[in-house]
């Protein structure tokens, strides 16, 4: 199969591009970084060097093709984050519809059920509706947990002041997934035949918050470390002094508010959804420790 891959070779992409690779399967990564062409030929993939803000490129790129894997960068801007994504979302849309490409992949959260209290998950809602309105493009929705990636960034505030946490309390439960894990579920669906427009969650466990400060104070030997429920003000304090913008550090806290009050976990929970990756907390507390470490 021809299939077009977006993110670059990010966390998700660069182990789907190495996986559908080794598959036999003609893959071409879209990258706005040049210095990229040489790391994606290295994996067998022909490189796409253009800007995902540029219709005719996406266009250019996508025809042809049996199934594209689209998804949108965390964060396009610093000011106006949602509305930059959604624009993202509706020009992977009109390239799709133009190159009348029939299989598509969109990496979405658990959560995007959701217009509002789940912070930058909100732009995926909309942009699931802008891909459910393409009448001749198969999709599949796959809802993916909270990155235990995202951990990494906890690990100043575990060094400087011996607690890790967020503001929602210990006993909340959260689906967290790792990207090896979505890697292989976007591979099986780009190349299964199922018409319509599906969801899928993608989970790879499934744990309360207090849980993620004994395993991950274990791997990196604090077993004492305290999970800290924050207040919103003390939780957009914090991230803003880590030098995250205002506005990321507004929709992180109303995401963090939504993973309280449930509204992120809701329609997880609702679909009685499988936890069906295969990297356990265990498993990633050895990243986190070696990351934690270097």
């Amino acid at each position: 199969m021809k299939i077009i891959i977006t993110g670059s070779l990010g966390n998700v992409a660069k182990p789907l591009t190495q996986q559908l690779v080794e598959q036999g399967h003609h893959v071409t990564v879209i990258s706005s970084n040049k210095t990229r062409q040489h790391d994606i030929e290295s994996l067998g993939a022909t490189p796409a060097i253009g800007s995902i803000t540029d219709i005719d490129f996406l266009t250019q790129t996508f025809d042809g093709a049996d199934a594209v894997f689209v998804m949108t960068p965390p964060a396009i801007s610093p000011d106006n984050i949602v509305q930059n994504t959604i624009n993202v979302g509706k020009n992977y849309a009109e390239a799709l519809r133009k190159a009348d490409v029939k299989k598509a992949v969109m990496l979405s959260s658990v959560g995007a059920e959701s217009p509002v209290e789940n912070g930058p998950i909100k732009s995926l809602h909309h942009i699931e509706k802008i891909y459910n309105e393409l009448e001749n493009t198969s999709f599949t929705f796959l809802r993916a947990g909270y990155f235990y990636t995202n951990f990494f960034n906890d690990i100043p505030l575990v060094k400087n002041a011996g607690i890790i946490g967020g503001n929602y309390s210990e006993n909340i439960e959260i689906p967290v997934v790792h990207p090896i894990d979505i890697a292989k579920a976007a591979a099986e669906e780009l190349v299964n035949n199922e018409q319509g427009k599906n969801i899928r969650y993608i989970v790879s466990d499934s744990r309360k918050a207090s849980d993620f400060a004994k395993i991950l104070g274990n791997s990196i030997e604090k077993p004492e470390l305290p999970w800290v429920e924050f207040s919103d003000e003390d939780a957009l304090n914090g991230m803003v002094q880590a030098g995250l913008p205002q506005e990321m550090a507004e929709l992180y806290t109303e995401m963090g508010r939504g993973i309280r009050t449930g509204v992120v976990q809701k329609d997880f929970a609702e679909h009685g959804s499988v936890v069906d990756g295969s990297v356990k907390l265990e498993d990633f507390a050895k990243e986190f420790s070696a990351q934690f470490n270097s």
